[in-house]
């Protein structure tokens, strides 16, 4: 796979160019962080290496999330390390992998640095999931197919008809199927339940707002949780017993977390929209599913790059497409405090329009060029 010129690494905006320069956050794709004087850990817990695949406690609760056995679920260290393990334990140097783009850069840099040969498949023009593009790709050593759904960052879910092309063509070349379902508020809807060919990662970081406990996993062929598990021990041995614990008090209380994450969510897409509406010669709102964010289609002819520097410069922070592998529009997150995302959007709307370019200057004095005839000062 080549690198797409322009690419610009999420890590290098986040912890270095924006470091410390805003004081309103549109630009992280979770829902508001939760405090810890909201969850409650039993008296007396025994801080022990716990399990490799998760306390049991943990494990079933996940199970119940999928309506499934917990034989299928294995904790992690967030979705990110479910991903990686999935990457480590079912790839080897010249298999396929078919990613959708714009998306995770985990899902095309870390394959391709397993030795895998990464096909980028494109969404069609309403950035639904061209299912066509990837068939195209697929070739004899295809070993998996990613996708992200509702997806990081269009916002857009996956068509029940897509998602049936996408699980037929991994059976057709008996690959998986890997699905990134950390904004799927039901996952008992997940195809991972009762198939033996697609995998379902999911976390509390997004929609339950706890990124800082470091809990996800996933959801899949007891065959693959049970190469995963050998990886993670080999690696982390276990997640912390605390966090865990913690973690299932968050789903104790699930039904409670989703309806404020719906709430929030509601109050925060509607000021977007009228944003986009006062905006339509300068933005294009991607109307979200169910997501934390949206995606906003930059139509100024300014590189989203550009612009998210100069808010940066007034105190926000956005996501610019290039950190997601697109060219053409930027993430906004609205899972925040109405009054927070006003403010955000207040910034943001005077920095939309680019300022014009003032042409070099090719007049003798003080930099002015004359409009008067040849000659004549």
């Amino acid at each position: 796979m080549t690198t797409t010129t322009g690419e610009y690494p999420m890590q290098r905006w986040v912890f270095e160019d924006a470091a410390g320069r805003f004081d309103i956050d549109l630009g992280d794709s979770n829902m508001i962080p939760g405090r810890l004087d909201q969850l409650s850990v039993p008296p007396g817990l025994d801080l022990d290496y716990g399990h490799d695949r998760g306390i049991g406690a943990l494990r079933d609760r996940v199970a119940d999330l999928y309506g499934g056995d917990c034989a299928s679920v294995l904790i992690t260290q967030g979705a990110q390390q479910a991903l990686y393990l999935v990457y480590a334990s079912l790839l080897s140097p010249g298999a396929q992998v078919i990613v959708y783009r714009p998306g995770w850069q985990q899902s095309w840099d870390i394959t391709a640095d397993l030795g895998c040969r990464v096909d980028c498949a494109p969404y069609r023009d309403d950035l639904t999931f061209d299912v066509e593009a990837a068939a195209a790709l697929a070739g004899p050593g295809l070993r998996l197919i990613v996708a992200n759904s509702p997806c990081n960052p269009t916002g857009r879910r996956i068509a029940d008809s897509d998602l049936k092309g996408l699980l037929a063509l991994a059976e057709r070349h008996d690959a998986y199927l890997l699905l990134d379902e950390e904004y799927a508020l039901d996952l008992r809807d997940s195809p991972a339940v009762g198939s033996d060919r697609v995998i379902s990662v999911s976390s509390l970081s997004k929609v339950y707002g706890f990124p800082g406990l470091r809990v996800g996993w996933l959801y899949g062929p007891p065959e693959v949780v049970e190469g995963c598990a050998r990886r993670k021990f080999l690696s982390t041995i276990a997640n912390s017993v605390l966090c865990e614990t913690l973690a299932c008090d968050v789903l104790d209380h699930r039904d409670r977390y989703l309806r404020r994450y719906t709430e929030i969510t509601r109050q925060g897409l509607d000021l977007v929209r009228e944003f986009t509406r006062r905006n339509t010669d300068a933005v294009e709102l991607v109307e979200p599913e169910d997501t934390p964010f949206a995606w906003l289609r930059l139509t100024t002819g300014e590189r989203p790059l550009a612009l998210c520097r100069r808010v940066l410069d007034a105190g926000v922070l956005l996501m610019p497409g290039e950190t997601l592998g697109a060219f053409d529009g930027f993430r906004i997150c609205f899972a925040r405090d109405p009054g927070a995302v006003a403010e955000g959007l207040r910034r943001l709307e005077p920095l939309l329009r680019p300022a014009p370019q003032v042409p070099p200057s090719a007049g003798p004095h003080g930099g002015r060029t004359s409009n008067l005839p040849n000659g004549v000062l």
